[in-house]
């Protein structure tokens, strides 16, 4: 059945306690699709046996592919395969949902209308009376200045007007050098974690009456938890091969690409 894509641009999504009870969520963080041979096949793949085994809603923490941007004409051989598979795995019923990276642009557009049910900056929803907080992480340091210059230039209106009206091979030169400069100005803080930003966003959350807090753009995992609550960095699906499977009842676990839990965890960052 054709759904219709919610215009939402950038906005914090929030799925108040009820709505689609009983869902079972793949989340993936930082998967940076079209950098690694036969990665986008390698993804359709774990999506199918997701969509197999029940899995309702798949989540991407951002940074999707290399670059994703809601403009057709800028869009990669890699991106059109996944684009596809996302097409025919909603017609199935799957729901995609992408909180927005440094490396995914506009995509709010009518052009991904048929690839996804969401694109938002935050999202949220409720599992098993467990709220859980979705951001990619790229903003948490709030000092990190030249960063947030270059962000919003990169994301403002005029630069997706701007977008429209280049050429494909000219537009995608200067969202490859926007991003080039998004990654040299925060490089420190994404190998080098901002601890202390961490832990005041998460307490920021907890009280605000979050449960789980997920960001994605660090790669590594990072954990702290506070009297049953917990802040999460969820590592990348580009180094790891690892997501986060979210019960219907709100338990959840770090997954392979076969659904099932690694032999090992890789080494976990906790906070002072």
């Amino acid at each position: 059945a054709q759904r219709n894509n919610l215009d939402l641009g950038t906005f914090a999504i929030f799925l108040g306690n009820g709505y689609h009870d009983g869902v079972q969520r793949l989340i993936l963080a930082d998967p940076h699709l079209g950098q690694r041979r036969a990665d986008v096949a390698s993804m359709v793949g774990l999506l199918e046996r997701a969509v197999d085994r029940g899995v309702g809603e798949v989540i991407y923490l951002g940074d999707v592919c290399q670059y994703l941007i809601g403009l057709s004409k800028l869009w990669t051989d890699s991106v059109r395969e996944l684009l596809s598979a996302w097409e025919r795995l909603r017609s199935r019923g799957l729901r995609i949902v992408v909180v927005e990276g440094n490396r995914d642009f506009f995509l709010d557009g009518r052009e991904m209308a048929p690839y996804l049910d969401l694109a938002a900056r935050r999202y949220e929803f409720f599992a098993g009376g467990a709220r859980f907080r979705l951001e990619h992480g790229d903003r948490v340091n709030r000092r990190d200045y030249q960063y947030r210059f270059w962000a919003g230039v990169s994301k403002c209106g005029p630069a997706r007007i701007g977008a429209r009206l280049l050429p494909g091979g000219l537009a995608v030169w200067i969202v490859q050098t926007m991003e080039s400069r998004l990654a040299k100005t925060n490089r420190k803080f994404r190998y080098r974690k901002p601890v202390d930003d961490l832990v005041r966003e998460a307490r920021a959350a907890w009280a605000e009456g979050v449960d789980v807090l997920l960001w994605g753009h660090f790669h590594t995992p990072w954990i702290c938890s506070q009297e049953g609550r917990v802040a999460m960095v969820v590592p990348a699906w580009l180094d790891f091969d690892l997501g986060l499977h979210v019960e219907a009842d709100g338990r959840w676990r770090l997954v392979e690409k076969t659904l099932t839990p690694p032999v090992e965890l890789p080494t976990m960052e906790r906070c002072p």
